[in-house]
């Protein structure tokens, strides 16, 4: 490209290249010259350009490079490598299944026996599906338990991984006279109109590895699919959730190696300790951050979904996007630690179709970066054109989620 602006600058008379390259490329040198700026306004206040990273493409067209192939702090970037990971290996409506058993004999409604609760890792067991298992139990004519709680692990509910924990919460949900606010509002959000269940707990709670021998099998609860757990995951930057994600692709070596070579980057761009991003120690650079959303749509346009399905959307959701000023419909994953801001995603625009864009800021700034970084997409945004013709990757597939929905409960064996 120079030497071709080198003899255009010669046929005009021996004018600099510095001075044709405006004329013929305005867009390109105005995205430059303002990701110059940027660049220089963080230096000045005290933080190294070698601490930056910035990356903008079209799908076939660099258009801003710096540092772009370093690897840098990532934060929750890191959970794009864990949803493309995951999704490559595992379909849509992949479900995670927890089992519900009992001990012991039924009688006038109270079981003389265990309520037996037999984990399947879901990471988005909340307050919800625990009631939604509680109205199956009433169901089946089961409104006391004269025994005990039994745990068998995995098990985890509201994000807390600890057995008795979520033990705990477990038992609160069963009770809706035990409701804390927050369980009546998620109640109220999604379980609206659906009979309060009532099932009172009078022994105590055990922790144990493996199902009691003499346990029956009588509901099977079934998660939200896949796919909506990683929207759920990408919205809120939930790090539970990933972790558990994370180990289901086969643990943060293999998310890292996987998002490599689907990204189409060298390995050492993606160095991850984890699935969620929590410590500077995850590792990635701005390019494989384009690559991995690039690459994600691919995954998911195979199976008739779209980034869409998966990311937080500017003008739609909350969670990591409130307060933030963002072009609508730019589809976005945020990551911070105290000392990182990072904003990777992709926009629609009138001059190049789906542009990716990531920006990774090291230094103790972290709302000062968020603004920066909501003024660069602005920019980016108004130089490019906003187009209301979007690409496949914001036409979103999904259908909303239903906690607690009674249809992914099936009963087993009645008693």
């Amino acid at each position: 490209m120079l030497d071709l602006l080198a003899i255009i600058a010669w046929y005009a008379g021996g004018v600099g290249v510095e001075h044709i390259r405006p004329v013929l490329f305005p867009t390109e040198v105005a995205l430059q010259q303002y990701s110059d700026r940027y660049l220089q306004g963080i230096a000045q206040q005290g933080f190294p350009i070698t601490d930056q990273g910035v990356w903008v493409q079209t799908a076939h067209q660099l258009l801003i490079d710096h540092q772009g192939d370093r690897p840098l702090p990532a934060a929750s970037i890191t959970k794009v490598a864990t949803s493309l990971a995951v999704l490559a290996n595992h379909p849509a409506d992949y479900q995670f299944v927890t089992r519900i058993g009992t001990t012991g004999t039924l009688s006038n409604g109270t079981l003389n026996g265990d309520l037996v609760v037999i984990g399947g890792n879901d990471p988005l067991f909340v307050w919800e599906e625990a009631m939604a298992i509680a109205q199956g139990l009433n169901r089946l004519g089961i409104r006391r338990i004269n025994g005990n709680l039994v745990i068998v692990p995995p098990f985890s509910m509201n994000f807390y991984p600890e057995p008795s924990t979520a033990a705990d919460l477990f038992k609160i949900a069963l009770d809706h006279q035990r409701w804390p606010a927050d369980a009546q509002a998620a109640y109220r959000a999604h379980l609206h109109g659906q009979p309060r269940p009532q099932l009172a707990i009078a022994g105590t709670t055990r922790i144990q590895a493996s199902p009691p021998a003499n346990v029956t099998l009588r509901l099977e609860h079934r998660s939200l699919p896949l796919l909506e757990i990683v929207r759920q995951m990408n919205i809120y930057s939930n790090n539970d959730i990933a972790d558990t994600l994370a180990k289901l692709a086969g643990g943060a070596a293999t998310v890292a190696q996987i998002a490599a070579a689907k990204a189409q980057v060298p390995p050492q761009e993606i160095q991850l300790i984890n699935g969620s991003g929590l410590g500077v120690e995850n590792r990635i650079s701005p390019r494989a951050a384009c690559g991995m959303l690039f690459s994600l749509q691919q995954e998911l346009a195979a199976k008739n979904y779209s980034l869409a399905d998966i990311l937080p959307m500017a003008g739609r959701d909350g969670g990591t996007l409130e307060n933030r000023q963002l072009p609508a419909a730019t589809l976005i994953k945020t990551g911070s630690l105290w000392n990182v801001s990072a904003l990777a995603g992709v926009l629609p625009t009138a001059k190049y179709g789906t542009v990716c864009f990531a920006l990774f800021n090291g230094g103790g700034n972290l709302w000062g970066f968020r603004h920066g970084q909501d003024r660069y997409v602005q920019h980016l945004s108004q130089t490019l054109q906003p187009s209301q013709e979007r690409g496949a990757e914001f036409q979103g597939h999904a259908a909303p989620p239903r906690f607690g929905d009674p249809q992914r409960i099936q009963v087993i064996a009645a008693p």
